[in-house]
């Protein structure tokens, strides 16, 4: 048996079967049934986080304005963005304001998070209308 291996490697040239191809490829396939679900999921938990942190990081900016206005009316990202916090991020935000109420909510890779404040807590999955 040995003999017959050594002399196949001496004077044969060496290749794949088909067989063999076929094994890689299925285990392969194996692997990627395993990790793209689990890719797929750890991406949706990070956009759902990423808009919950957006959310969390503009209530100070939020809270600072009514204190110096007494009101939520007129209210904008942008004017939150360059009176108080430069470091919140000017896209992805949906906003409404009433005198004593507001609703602010980002949206990153699909996944939703909303405040309707003051006193409400942060939800995930909603939009403010």
């Amino acid at each position: 048996m040995l003999s017959s291996m050594r002399r196949r490697l001496k004077h044969e040239q060496g290749g794949f079967t088909l067989i063999e191809l076929l094994v890689v490829i299925i285990i392969i396939g194996i692997l990627l049934a395993i990790a793209v679900p689990s890719y797929l999921s750890f991406s949706g938990r990070a956009n759902e986080k990423a808009a919950f942190a957006n959310v969390r990081a503009v209530i100070p900016a939020i809270e600072s304005y009514y204190s110096d206005k007494n009101t939520y009316d007129g209210m904008t990202i942008d004017y939150l963005r360059g009176t108080y916090d430069q470091s919140i991020s000017s896209t992805g935000y949906v906003v409404t304001e009433t005198n004593t109420s507001y609703c602010v909510s980002n949206s990153q890779g699909g996944k939703i998070a909303r405040k309707a404040g003051p006193s409400a807590a942060i939800e995930i999955g909603a939009v403010c209308s």
